[in-house]
């Protein structure tokens, strides 16, 4: 599963990256995003835009905006058939961004909390489907959820989930929302490559999700996991 990340790139550099021709939310440098908060997208209406969702996906059909707390994230190999995901699977595709998200391995009988992020520290794209929502009041509520698949090399000893990161190239294949092709779509909710990737130890400063700053990237030791190397020896130890 996906339950917090981070997203620490500068405005600038995302509107680049991922092409927006459109800016309606400027996001701010945030350490910690969790459920029910607002989290940075890029969705493909007339135009690229960059914009701001609620982190739990309510559809269009729900009588209360709580429903949104259990549907932070959906299983890839199943939303085509869930009616929650069917609609907006079809028509309502986004990329939620980040630049590093966290994972609690265990260990034990404890948890370790765990940063996972690219080698080369670029922002990358979670595959996510949104929704539309009336409130009582009138108002119209956006909503999101970040599809998961299963773990690649690296995240295995972590977790046996692991958020659908998209390859960039397929970023454009998946905003379109001309493109109806769900055996298409379906193939890019694939692990992303472990090569690219590493993941290391974190305080549990990073835990409650009121915490923000610094100290929640901060690695604790030495790089635990990397694909691509041999683990060092104290971080065996970890």
């Amino acid at each position: 599963m996906c339950g917090r990340f981070a997203l620490l790139t500068h405005a600038e550099t995302l509107i680049q990256r991922f092409g927006v021709e459109k800016v309606i939310k400027r996001p701010e440098p945030r350490y910690n995003i969790a459920p029910s908060q607002n989290v940075t997208v890029v969705v493909q209406r007339e135009n690229f835009q960059l914009t701001e969702m609620r982190w739990g996906l309510v559809p269009f059909w729900a009588k209360d905006v709580s429903i949104g707390n259990r549907m932070i994230n959906t299983r890839g190999e199943t939303l085509a058939e869930k009616p929650a995901f069917r609609s907006a699977f079809k028509k309502h595709r986004c990329l939620v961004l980040a630049d590093g998200f966290y994972e609690w391995q265990k260990v034990g009988k404890i948890k370790v909390p765990t940063h996972i992020r690219m080698k080369n520290r670029e922002p990358f794209a979670f595959a996510g489907l949104y929704e539309y929502w009336k409130t009582k009041s009138g108002q119209m509520l956006e909503s999101c959820t970040i599809i998961t698949t299963t773990p690649n090399e690296l995240m295995k000893p972590i977790h046996h989930r692991m958020p659908v990161i998209l390859s960039p190239e397929d970023e454009k294949k998946w905003l379109n929302p001309e493109n109806q092709d769900m055996e298409q779509l379906l193939s890019l909710l694939k692990p992303y490559n472990p090569e690219l990737m590493e993941a290391y130890e974190v305080s549990d400063f990073v835990n409650s999700p009121a915490n923000q700053g610094p100290l929640c990237t901060q690695p604790v030791g030495t790089i635990l996991l990397d694909f691509t190397e041999e683990p060092s020896e104290q971080s065996s130890n970890v």
